[in-house]
């Protein structure tokens, strides 16, 4: 025990010896072991730091109240969760019956006597900021009170305290251009504010905010809106309430409950009671929608421990070599310890001893840097999480675990080169001589299962209900046979040499010749190589999906521009005209919608004497799915997914702010609408419908339905009053774009309709240039209403930088990896190199061939990887396939068509085959030196 003892000791030391002298290569593999080190450090490290405990939680909710009190916005008794996040009704949702408006008296009414209060109310609209408008939250409350202690946190100036004054977030100061001092007021207010301070919510960074005293804010605007005729500032108000004693208990909680009060109090929060004494939790049981939080599931630990295997193969598999590399230029030195009694034992140790030593290097240099990369990040990854840190929280087991790991990594990557370096004789050690290895039989085979296995399981998870999860770990099974294999296939591409010339034949035999070293950067180049192929198989497959799915808002090259707010009809011929004049038009069709009810009714809007507009489809052309009582439940299934095919029951794929709209025959223009009898129709006072299941002998039934008439019960028409018009039926491949029926001005007129302007439709003369985009919008946000501009690209590519970065990823790894390979040949090669030398070679030979050598080593492992990444991508794709076809059997109609299709990104593929090798070898032959070693062949 004692004579291991001291020679681990010794071994320790010549290790740690020999990565001094050799720092390149120490500095080299330690930063590859490091690295994830570092990145899971930091995570740890800001994953348990974001954390809140549950007193932080609910103090950023509620302050240093004990509970707030909010309406629920239900009728009746609700339950709720423990936190106060969810209610829903008492009895759920199947017997629940909506009742009118709430009470703004309840919640002030059920503040319990001799208690602490204060009012926290909330409400939104647009602010004219140094750039045009900016949608914010506004919110009244006393900032000076000690209940809102750790809810707001004061960053410069000083707490608003008069009419006038308010203070800002600092996410609303950024998105704004304003500072502490600057005033500004809000769209249809002149009243100018003061910002007198910045502040932020520790939990909501990125929240653009303004807050103000109690009563000096919301109420003024709230009058100044309704004197302009638009819609007031609708508030939401709730209470900070502080009781003292044992706080706001869970009995009173659910005695509030009873009164549809929302509740979040801090002793609840702080000890929940059980969950049987939850009713909330015990209805949720009872309909079977509970789903208590288990933190990961199973199959995101197991999706999670693939990852951490993959990772650490990937740098074995890069370590490797190098470690091999040390122990070949160690030879010598290794001979000397085997001439001088060690055996294998020892030799062993030696070796493993750099990969301990190099590990324990790591695990120290990449936990302390992951400590000090997440402090200094700090300010940054709370921007980018848009919360503030609870604090800095460091779990020593976790951190442990985590340097162990690379301890781990260090150990298995110097497994390989231990055993080798430990058979070679004392005699081949001192010569330099390698001798002869008959090749491992075992591996192969054992890849050849793990790929026909994987294939398999992949295979099966196509059809599989946990699919995705069995075709990754599938394809991991798979990866490891064709790692395992890799011996094997590079030797099969021994055999194109025969037409290589010279160099690159050279380059290539040597490679196959020494598959021990070859071998393993070969694999980590394939693994590295083969997620980048499978992920950008993927991404590039769904992107031509998602291409063919694209849904049009308009025609191609056609615009709109529509009012998005009520109340503003009267600012719409301004916005025509700036359209007309900053944008380069051919045709422009303005379009009006049909308001019922008392004037400033716009559409239903739920008050009295304001109603909507609706087309009355015949019965007998409904959807019975919809018009069933119970809905889709009424039917069996074989009958429910017969009707899903009905052409009665397909949707429109389009939407519209509404489904009739007043215009003449340019719109028609305007939506690419060819169809002669449509322009003749509306020409002649007829109406236009594109939609033939509205249609009954010719004409389309229009109802003008009051707010106090309106029913959502299925197969229960809503009472109005009926108007009818003659229309023209447009052909099946006609699309309206959401647009179900456009009557002419002189129908919509003689019908007695009140019709607004809305929106106006429009093509260009050429394109829109940004410049002109931009001005137009400035001209709309001088008047001061919202209505975008909208222009029909077609489909776009969403910007993704993911395949790039994963490209890039796979060029690094391949070039390192075959660096490795290229420097251990080197090793090898020292004297037939030396051999050429003495012979007459010219000295670029060592360059030239370190230059082929690295860019064969490459060009292996990015044609196995491109090949082995293929497998995961078509898997997901089959599974995807799969579960789209089951999707359109539930619920598809007659109109979809199943297209998951699988495609090779050829352009990646040609960057990965070509640049990457070519400029592996480049790179290595520019670094190589070409002159020194060569000078002179060594005696003997």
């Amino acid at each position: 025990m004692k004579s291991s003892y001291h020679s681990w000791i010794a071994a320790i030391r010549i290790a740690r010896r020999d990565a001094w002298r050799a720092k390149g290569r120490s500095a080299l593999v330690l930063s590859m072991i490091a690295l994830p080190i570092i990145g899971v450090s930091a995570a740890d490290l800001t994953v348990r730091s974001a954390e809140l405990s549950p007193d932080q939680k609910v103090t950023r909710q509620i302050g240093a109240a004990d509970a707030r009190l909010s309406d629920s916005n239900l009728t009746g008794p609700v339950f709720q969760d423990v936190e106060g996040r969810n209610s829903m009704p008492a009895g759920g949702y199947d017997t629940y019956v909506p009742g009118s408006e709430p009470d703004p008296k309840l919640l002030p009414s059920l503040v319990p006597a001799g208690s602490q209060s204060l009012k926290d109310s909330t409400a939104r609209t647009k602010v004219r900021t140094r750039y045009g408008l900016l949608e914010t939250d506004l919110r009244e409350i006393d900032a000076g009170s000690p209940l809102v202690k750790g809810m707001i946190e004061m960053k410069r100036g000083r707490p608003a305290r008069e009419a006038g004054e308010v203070v800002a977030t600092t996410a609303f100061l950024k998105e704004s251009g304003f500072f502490v001092g600057s005033e500004f007021r809000a769209r249809g207010s002149d009243s100018w504010y003061r910002i007198v301070g910045a502040y932020e919510l520790p939990s909501e960074l990125s929240k653009t905010e303004i807050l103000a005293p109690p009563g000096t804010l919301l109420a003024p605007l709230d009058k100044a809106f309704q004197a302009a005729g638009v819609p007031g500032v609708v508030a939401t108000d709730s209470y900070l309430v502080k009781v003292g004693g044992d706080g706001f208990t869970w009995n009173m909680v659910k005695a509030l409950n009873t009164k549809s009060v929302q509740v979040v109090s801090r002793v609840v929060f702080l000890h929940p009671p059980a969950e049987s004494e939850v009713p909330y939790v015990v209805q949720q049981k009872k309909l079977g929608y509970y789903s208590p939080d288990k933190g990961l599931p199973t199959t995101e630990l197991a999706v999670l421990a693939t990852v951490v295997g993959l990772a650490m193969l990937e740098i074995c598999l890069l370590a490797g070599p190098a470690f091999a590399v040390g122990a070949r230029r160690s030879r010598r030195q290794l001979g000397l310890v085997g001439a001088n009694g060690g055996d294998r034992r020892h030799i062993r140790a030696i070796v493993l001893s750099g990969g301990l030593v190099i590990g324990a290097a790591a695990a120290v240099s990449g936990t302390a840097l992951g400590i000090a990369l997440t402090l200094g990040l700090r300010p940054v990854l709370e921007e980018y999480l848009g919360a503030r840190f609870g604090g800095f929280t460091l779990r020593p087991l976790e951190i442990l675990g985590i340097a162990l790991l690379a301890v781990v990594t260090g150990l298995l990557a110097a497994i390989a080169p231990a055993v080798t370096a430990s058979r070679q004789t004392v005699l081949a050690s001192l010569t330099g001589r390698r001798g002869v290895r008959r090749a491992n039989r075992v591996l192969p085979v054992l890849g050849l299962i793990a790929l026909a296995a994987g294939a398999a399981i992949a295979l099966y998870g196509t059809a599989s209900s946990m699919g995705s999860t069995v075709v990754a770990g599938g394809s991991a099974i798979a990866e490891l046979g064709i790692v395992a294999l890799t011996p094997v296939l590079v030797g099969l591409f021994g055999r194109l040499g025969r037409w290589l010339p010279l160099s690159p034949r050279l380059a290539l035999r040597d490679a196959v010749r020494n598959r021990g070293r070859t071998a393993p950067a070969v694999a980590a180049v394939l693994a590295a190589v083969a997620g980048t192929v499978a992920v950008a198989t993927y991404q590039h497959s769904s992107e031509i999906q998602a291409r063919h799915e694209y849904v049009a808002d308009l025609p191609d090259g056609a615009g709109m521009v529509s009012l998005n707010e009520l109340g503003r009809s009267k600012d719409m011929a301004a916005v025509r005209e700036a359209v007309s004049q900053e944008l380069p038009l051919a045709v422009r069709a303005d379009v009006d919608h049909i308001s019922y009810g008392k004037p400033g009714c716009e559409r239903s809007t739920g008050n009295d004497g304001c109603g909507r507009v609706d087309i009355m489809r015949p019965k007998e052309q409904r959807c019975p799915l919809y018009e069933a009582k119970n809905g889709a439940d009424s039917f069996p299934a074989a009958e429910r997914k017969a009707l899903r095919k009905d052409p009665r029951c397909t949707w429109n794929r389009h939407s519209a702010q509404f489904n009739v709209v007043v215009a003449d025959e340019k719109l028609l223009h305007a939506l690419a609408v060819t169809d002669p009898g449509a322009v003749a129709a509306l020409k002649e006072g007829k109406g236009v419908s594109f939609d033939k299941r509205n249609v009954k002998d010719g004409k389309v039934t229009v109802r003008l339905i009051d707010s106090k008439d309106e029913t959502y019960e299925p197969g229960v028409d809503p009472k109005g009053v009926d108007k009818v018009f003659a229309v023209h039926q447009t052909p099946d491949t006609t699309e309206g774009y959401g647009l179900e029926l456009v009557l002419p001005p002189a129908a919509a007129k003689s019908a007695g309709l009140t019709t607004l302007p809305f929106a106006s439709y429009f093509t260009l003369d050429g394109t829109a240039t940004s410049r002109q985009k931009q001005r137009v919008a400035e001209r709309i946000d001088q008047i001061g209403v919202e209505a975008p501009v909208t222009i029909e690209a077609g489909y776009q590519a969403q910007d993704d930088i993911t395949g790039l970065a994963l490209t890039l990823f796979a060029g690094l790894v391949t070039i390192g990896a075959a660096g490795i390979a290229t420097g251990l040949a080197q090793a090898d090669a020292e004297a037939d190199l030396k051999t050429l030398a003495a012979v007459g070679a010219p000295p670029r030979v060592r360059r030239t061939l370190s230059g082929f050598q690295c860019g064969v080593v490459a060009l292996m492992g990015v044609v196995l990887g491109s090949a082995a990444g293929i497998l995961p991508a078509v898997g997901l794709r089959l599974v995807q396939r799969q579960e789209t076809r089951h999707l359109m059997e539930m619920a598809g109609d007659a109109n979809d068509r199943l297209f998951v299709p699988i495609a090779v990104p050829w352009e990646t593929l040609g960057g990965l085959l070509v640049v990457v090798p070519l400029g592996a070898a480049l790179l290595a032959a520019l670094v190589t030196k070409s002159s020194g070693a060569m000078a002179r062949r060594e005696a003997g």
